[in-house]
């Protein structure tokens, strides 16, 4: 959450007591809604962990999800680099938009932000030390090793799903996804044409 220091550089006075807020969903990036919050509206928010607006049309504090349920769990606040501007990151609790999406924003401005992240931070680790990085390590041993590795856990997250271990079908899966990025950084695909191709499936 925001830190006392953080709080105390807030400039109020340049956004006239009403700062825009952006709400990004925690684990995809998505970015799920924006508002205003005043002092009171961030005040509440921070006591009660709900996301909370000054809604400009009612002229008064709006929890979002009072009325339909669908509270925005909040994870963490922080300002921008001008302490006028906060980004909230939140868990939803159903969709954010009273149209029943997750986003009030179009499916397709959302990106898969932290693949995106996970894949820049693979591809700088393909020049580390193999000694100390597990990821260098895989670089290293070749394509062939990593396409095994791709292939080992795709055995084992199908075995897990089969006796319904629920706790290793998780480490499993999650351990396919690393490797099969490792692979596809290995054969220098791009990730946004992979989500392309993600999208125009499910179409």
């Amino acid at each position: 959450m925001l830190t006392e220091q953080q709080l105390s550089r807030l400039d109020w006075v340049k956004t006239d007591g009403m700062m825009p807020v952006v709400v990004q969903h925690r684990v995809s990036g998505e970015v799920l809604m924006h508002g205003y919050m005043n002092q009171q509206a961030l005040d509440k928010t921070l006591s009660e962990g709900n996301v909370t607006f000054f809604s400009r049309t009612k002229q008064r504090l709006w929890t979002k999800g009072e009325t339909s349920g669908n509270f925005l769990k909040v994870v963490s606040i922080t300002p921008d680099c001008d302490n006028d501007t906060l980004l909230v990151l939140a868990d939803p609790i159903g969709p954010t938009c009273h149209l029943g999406t997750s986003s009030c924003f179009s499916p397709a401005a959302a990106d898969w932000t932290f693949l995106y992240q996970l894949e820049q931070l693979l591809a700088e680790r393909k020049h580390a030390d193999p000694k100390s990085s597990y990821t260098a390590s895989l670089y290293a041993s070749g394509t062939k090793r990593i396409a095994q590795k791709v292939g080992e856990e795709g055995v084992e997250t199908a075995l897990a799903a089969t006796v319904n271990d629920r706790h290793e079908l998780t480490n499993e899966a999650s351990d396919l996804i690393y490797h099969l990025l490792v692979l596809l950084q290995d054969q220098e695909l791009d990730l946004s044409t992979i989500i392309a191709n993600l999208r125009e499936r499910h179409k």
